[in-house]
């Protein structure tokens, strides 16, 4: 066969043209099935990490974010309030924190990576209520030696400034720690685990 009258310049631009026609169409149905296996919002919540940026978390205030669909309480302590945790330890059932609610790196007796920062999942462990915030203190409606916590008015559970239950209330163990992390002085990372120090 004879390639007399083929123009060679127009069969190259055709077929470049055609590879790049075919290869915007593959990208055009692989993006969004790509863009599909990205988890969404919905999945974020219920399990992905979240992280809280506590910049502007100022002393004895708290903040409330979602994680896997509870609500996750990041407290910035006061001298004061982490001095307090040593006043109540004889009035709680589990001081020592033994039954496992907390990571390791969180098993000592702020429950916390940092003392003045504490991170806990805020739905009691007696039936999920969400304990009020209580850090007046005293208050002896609440307890005759109350130095702040927790208090859930649903069933009347009670808890020190540290998440750890008091001796005598329907919730059987300390409230959840989950795993967290620092990334930095200002952002807190629910759902992964701090780096052994």
């Amino acid at each position: 066969m004879s390639n007399e009258g083929v123009d060679t310049g127009r069969r190259r631009f055709l077929t470049l043209a055609t590879t790049g026609v075919g290869a915007v169409g593959v990208g055009a149905v692989v993006w969004p099935f790509l863009a599909s296996l990205k988890p969404s919002e919905r999945a974020k919540a219920l399990g992905a990490p979240v992280t809280a940026d506590i910049a502007g978390l100022e002393a004895g205030q708290m903040i409330t974010l979602a994680w896997r669909g509870k609500p996750v309480w990041i407290i910035k302590r006061t001298p004061e309030m982490v001095e307090s945790l040593a006043k109540v330890k004889g009035d709680l059932a589990d001081p020592e924190s033994t039954v496992d609610h907390q990571p390791k790196y969180a098993q000592n007796e702020t429950r916390s990576v940092k003392p003045d920062i504490m991170v806990m999942v805020g739905s009691c462990t007696h039936l999920g209520c969400s304990p009020t915030f209580r850090p007046d203190h005293p208050a002896p409606e609440i307890a005759p030696n109350w130095q702040g916590g927790f208090y859930c008015p649903c069933h009347g559970s009670k808890f020190d400034l540290a998440g750890r239950v008091y001796r005598g209330v329907p919730a059987p163990t300390n409230l959840v720690v989950p795993p967290y992390k620092f990334e930095g002085d200002n952002s807190v990372v629910i759902g992964e685990d701090q780096a052994a120090a």
